[in-house]
């Protein structure tokens, strides 16, 4: 059997698997092991389940994953969200569509102590959602624009698949999270001029300026003290070399449990459940790890990526148009699976690749944007159906709302996506531009 067969096998039977809803850890795992075991053996096989494992989570680094995650949770269960929201409105509220532009506001700050666009969009939803509805929204907008405005989760750091981008690519978690800072806020104003197109474009979907907007007051300014302090405890401590991203994210976790305690609206059964949470979180991204270890074990036996890489060279495309033509694939192969396992399955396959394209940038600068070009085009996948996680979570909470409507809702925002990507292809300083001051 020739090593492009068995290569198209192996992504046949994980395909087939996530077709009959298999975990895709699972699903991975098994295309995996069924490659590696007709290459190698079960002895060999069964060596590498052995020492793999070990190899793996042995990592220091890798607690920074559910650190973040369960300073995510804190802030989700701590009541923070409804001050946010209260705050961006009534910085907003003056505007057409201001309630609207208020959400992504309130997605960008609490993604800035949240690494998880799904946890970001769900939280602010269950405040914004009833308020929008109440000041005559549609649907369509109301669900677009909190379905695109969570990806400010992972878009403004911390973020999770950049972390996990970190440790696969061996590159530094500080200067990947300030890389990540500019096209973060990029992207708040973006959906927020998107936000405003479209309420004067296609009338009817948001209501004329409200006559009594909702006020600034210092009640307001002091909801949204503990996010601003938490934030820059977290992060002014990494870029000031007082402790380490990992040091960074416990701090984090505990000044955050710390700001819910004082809100009075972190319950034990709440306490719980947060744990709860981020056990489940974590153990699901982790396996995902072990299966896209694996998989990409048995991929690299094949031969096919370094084939793969060698053709590609020799198509003479610039290495503009082969990094473009990977965030097409990224795209297109996120309508049919989630972002870390996409990051977790590909990287490894087109990182090198990548690294050995001339640029006219250094290798680690090239490694950085890369990054940052794959969590722009992970967004998509999170909008676009048939998949689209955030907008099935936030259409599930607005269930008068019928999907399509929603995809509909997240169309102007795939623009702006879609402008930004373009953007951050073709001038790559600017997400270089803060990464210069990290020592």
């Amino acid at each position: 059997m020739s090593a492009l067969t068995l290569t198209l096998i192996i992504f046949a039977i994980m395909l087939v698997l996530m077709a009959i809803r298999t975990p895709i850890s699972i699903a991975m795992f098994a295309a995996g092991a069924i490659g590696y075991v007709m290459q190698t053996g079960w002895a060999p096989f069964a060596n590498f389940l052995n020492n793999q494992a070990f190899a793996r989570f042995a990592s220091y680094d890798l607690s920074v994953i559910p650190l973040f995650i369960l300073m995510g949770h804190f802030a989700t269960q701590g009541g923070i969200s409804k001050a946010l929201f209260e705050f961006a409105a009534g910085v907003m509220g003056r505007f057409r569509g201001g309630l609207a532009m208020a959400a992504v506001l309130a997605c960008a700050a609490f993604g800035a102590i949240c690494g998880s666009s799904v946890a970001t969009a769900a939280t602010i939803t269950s405040v914004a959602l009833p308020e929008m509805k109440r000041h005559g929204y549609s649907g369509r907008l109301a669900t677009g624009t909190l379905a695109a405005a969570g990806t400010l989760g992972i878009l403004i750091p911390p973020s999770v698949p950049l972390v996990i981008y970190a440790i696969l690519t061996e590159q530094n978690i500080a200067k990947l999270f300030a890389a990540a800072m500019i096209p973060g806020i990029i992207a708040m104003f973006g959906y927020m001029a998107a936000i405003a197109v479209y309420v004067r474009v296609v009338p009817g979907h948001a209501p004329d300026v409200d006559d009594e907007p909702a006020k600034l007051t210092l009640h307001a300014f002091a909801g949204i003290a503990p996010i601003a302090i938490i934030f820059l405890l977290v992060f002014g401590g990494i870029y000031g070399g007082l402790f380490t991203p990992t040091e960074g994210a416990g701090v984090g976790a505990a000044s955050t449990f710390v700001a819910a305690l004082i809100k009075r609206e972190m319950t034990w059964d709440k306490f719980k459940q947060c744990f709860y949470a981020t056990a489940e979180s974590s153990a699901m991204i982790f396996l995902i790890f072990i299966g896209a270890d694996l998989m990409n074990s048995a991929l690299a036996l094949t031969q096919v990526p370094n084939q793969l890489a060698a053709v590609v060279g020799s198509w003479g495309l610039s290495p503009l148009m082969v990094v473009a033509a990977i965030l097409v694939f990224y795209v297109i192969l996120g309508a049919v699976m989630d972002e870390l396992s996409m990051i977790l399955l590909t990287i490894p396959i087109f990182f090198p690749m990548v690294i050995g394209l001339d640029f006219g940038m250094p290798k680690e600068s090239v490694a950085i944007w890369f990054g940052i070009m794959v969590l722009m085009v992970v967004e998509f996948g999170l909008l676009a159906p048939p998949v689209g996680l955030n907008v099935y979570v936030v259409n599930g909470m607005a269930r008068d709302v019928p999907i399509a409507e929603s995809y509909r809702g997240v169309m102007p925002f795939l623009v702006s996506d879609t402008l930004r990507t373009l953007l951050l292809l073709f001038f790559p300083a600017i997400s270089l531009w803060l990464v210069q001051y990290i020592g």
